[in-house]
């Protein structure tokens, strides 16, 4: 009798560890996918700041008519681009960077260094694209954890992400101008 009990005792531990370890592990690809959902929110926050530092710009009066014009349609088109991020969202995002290199010669930086309100502009457009660049890190580091997490076969086995899709890195040219570094 006590050969069965302590079989018993033996099969209910094995279990109860097993039980255990699935629940740790489900709550660690949920802490992961919480992550995951914080690091494209301050993408987009981030996005969003970018783009309305280039409206700034745009509606400075120091650049001339035409790089304004095209500075601002592709800062508009970035704000009003799908919050869900795909190919919409990430050309909107390279057609902002390319106005951006285009507008920000060397030329436009040095004089738009020469006007207080130019300094301030370019200082804020600075940070934001600095910000972008390291948001999209974040973002995108969150999601290579989530996938290598979620290949294991305990996770694929017993559905431990439940019917979460699985996540995909986020990809655009978010290069500052080589000139607006210097500021």
């Amino acid at each position: 009798m006590s050969e069965v009990l302590s079989w018993v005792f033996a099969i209910l531990f094995v279990l109860v560890v097993i039980a255990w370890y699935l629940s740790y592990t489900a709550a660690r690809v949920d802490r992961l996918h919480v992550r995951l959902s914080g690091t494209l929110a301050a993408l987009d926050a981030r996005l969003v700041r970018r783009a309305e530092a280039s409206v700034e710009l745009a509606n400075s009066g120091l650049l001339d008519g035409a790089t304004s014009l095209i500075l601002a349609n592709a800062a508009a088109e970035s704000l009003e681009a799908p919050s869900e991020h795909g190919e919409a969202r990430e050309l909107a995002e390279n057609d902002l960077t390319e106005a951006l290199d285009l507008a920000l010669t060397p030329e436009a930086v040095s004089s738009l260094r020469s006007t207080e309100l130019g300094e301030d502009v370019l200082a804020r457009l600075a940070s934001a694209c600095m910000r972008v660049q390291l948001a999209r890190r974040f973002h995108n580091d969150a999601v290579t954890d989530v996938r290598r997490v979620r290949r294991k076969w305990t996770i694929r086995m017993f559905h431990l992400a439940g019917h979460t899709p699985m996540p995909h890195t986020v990809e655009f040219n978010d290069e500052s101008p080589e000139h607006l570094a210097a500021v």
